[in-house]
């Protein structure tokens, strides 16, 4: 039998039919990962810039040339939230607008040098904050157990 499987049929009379153990992770993970993440954002986030712009500046980042309501419905938020997020991101000359070469009444928005500079300046203080937690925290077993336990959750991220 496959003990993995095995283990994910124990039912200890959990009325969702999951095991204690899968709960018990699942509410774990989630905590430990909300903290971690709350973390990392405090490492890099600029005084000059909020939560929701950092947000707005990494969506173009990966998602490239954008309009204003369609960053908009990716975050969830109200068009003229974004505009207003948009707004700042301008000023601090973060971004640029061109007009949509197909739809003229629409303007696209992308990442200026400095906006690219800033979003990568994010990332790798946030991924040497990371790094060095690890390193000072934990122990070289520890390490080991986290790279083991990626393997595991990245399995969660498959459909």
């Amino acid at each position: 039998m496959d003990e993995n499987r095995g283990a994910r049929d124990e039912n200890n009379g959990d009325a969702a039919g999951v095991s204690e153990s899968a709960a018990r992770a699942a509410r774990d993970l989630r905590v430990a990962f909300n903290r971690l993440r709350r973390r990392i954002r405090e490492v890099s986030e600029a005084e000059d810039l909020t939560p929701s712009q950092l947000s707005a500046l990494t969506l173009l980042s990966k998602s490239g040339a954008a309009t204003t309501s369609g960053l908009a419905a990716t975050e969830g938020v109200r068009p003229q939230s974004m505009a207003a997020t948009l707004a700042a991101l301008d000023q601090h000359g973060l971004i640029a607008r061109s007009p949509d070469p197909g739809d003229g009444r629409r303007q696209l928005v992308t990442l200026t040098e400095a906006g690219r500079e800033r979003v990568e300046g994010t990332r790798q203080a946030r991924q040497e904050w990371l790094a060095q937690a690890l390193h000072d925290r934990c122990t070289e077993a520890e390490r080991q157990t986290v790279i083991e336990a990626m393997a595991v959750l990245e399995r969660l991220t498959r459909p």
